[in-house]
């Protein structure tokens, strides 16, 4: 780390002394008081991200006297991102951050020190690089994206799952802050933030699992022999009916099938493939009215996020359980319903 460091330094000395005198941040508080956004001179000459990491990292006075005493107050020292940089060359993914132009949610030294409290190791030399990468990608969001143009909702990054963003006090991604706003740089936009951001790290099938509301729904996938394609596939939307669900629909069936073993297989696989849907669809992502949702099946259902309800083909109602939405896999998302939805039945 202390060759990489030197090296860098000596690549960018230079513009450590030119950015104390070309980027003059005048520092104002946003539309909340948690988040600063620093604006800055159109004119001024901007450096890529990792290079902008590092001058804040090794000179304080990139930023001036207002800023440092608003730092000073929100901070108990300097932001610094040593570890972030650190990572991004043990990844290999500083050309993808180079090359492209993108918004990172920039995670400080004392965030990284926090997770390694949490996880038990001493440094970021001890997680494991494929790991360390997987986690990377899920703080960098594809294209500049100001915290102007931020809202309520879902926000994929390049990991493949989704950042939930909250305004309502302040700006939160997931259960981090963003403590400083739209630090530009010519390949995209810094935010810091100050927890590092965990992806999900089991898929759909596994998820289910591991709640006891899905022990039914687990052994119809089973059964219809569907856990590969749905804990490999994807990415999908699962409309996860709960247990009591099952039950329910049972019941409605009649004395004919007064358990899963009574529903032939090829039916049921019918009936769980008109759960899924293709691609990641979060709950921000559903239009205002109702819409018809295409699933794996071959047919539709009738989504009106205003109950939040759908309705199959059958005009049979399920709720979405609004408290249990947007629960994210590695391979996609899935909403809670408490009924079984029905495909044409012959």
């Amino acid at each position: 780390m202390k060759r990489t460091i030197i090296a860098r330094n000596i690549r960018f000395g230079s513009l450590f002394l030119i950015a104390s005198l070309a980027f003059t941040f005048v520092f104002t508080a946003c539309e909340n008081d948690d988040a600063v956004s620093p604006e800055q001179n159109d004119q001024q000459e901007l450096y890529d991200i990792e290079a902008t990491l590092e001058m804040i990292t090794e000179n304080p006075e990139f930023f001036n006297s207002d800023g440092e005493t608003q730092l000073k107050r929100k901070w108990r020292k300097y932001p610094t991102f040593r570890n972030l940089t650190y990572a991004l060359f043990k990844t290999r993914l500083f050309g993808t951050v180079l090359f492209n132009q993108l918004t990172v949610f920039a995670p400080t030294d004392e965030a990284f020190q926090k997770l390694f409290d949490e996880i038990g190791v001493k440094s970021i030399r001890e997680v494991p690089t494929d790991q360390l990468r997987t986690i990377l990608l899920y703080h960098v969001v594809q294209g500049k994206v100001k915290s102007s143009m931020l809202s309520n909702g879902f926000v994929p990054t390049l990991n493949g799952a989704a950042l939930n963003v909250n305004i309502d006090n302040g700006v939160m991604i997931n259960t981090s802050n963003v403590k400083y706003a739209d630090i530009r740089a010519f390949n995209g936009i810094i935010h810091i933030i100050d927890e590092v951001l965990l992806p999900p790290t089991n898929n759909l099938v596994e998820i289910a699992q591991s709640n006891d509301a899905f022990t039914i729904l687990v052994e119809a996938v089973i059964k219809t022999d569907l856990a590969g394609t749905l804990a490999e596939g994807g990415p999908f939307t699962v409309f996860a009916p709960t247990n009591d669900a099952f039950v329910a629909l049972l019941d409605e069936l009649g004395p004919d099938f007064s358990s899963l073993d009574d529903i032939p297989v090829e039916l049921l696989t019918q009936v769980l493939l008109y759960h899924v849907i293709e691609g990641r669809v979060y709950s921000s992502d559903l239009p205002a009215g109702p819409a018809n949702v295409p699933t794996l099946q071959g047919e539709s259902f009738t989504i009106d996020v205003t109950g939040p309800t759908i309705t199959d083909t059958n005009s049979r109602e399920a709720n979405l359980v609004p408290s249990l939405l947007n629960i994210q896999g590695t391979n996609g998302v899935i909403h809670v319903i408490d009924r079984v939805i029905l495909p044409p039945l012959e």
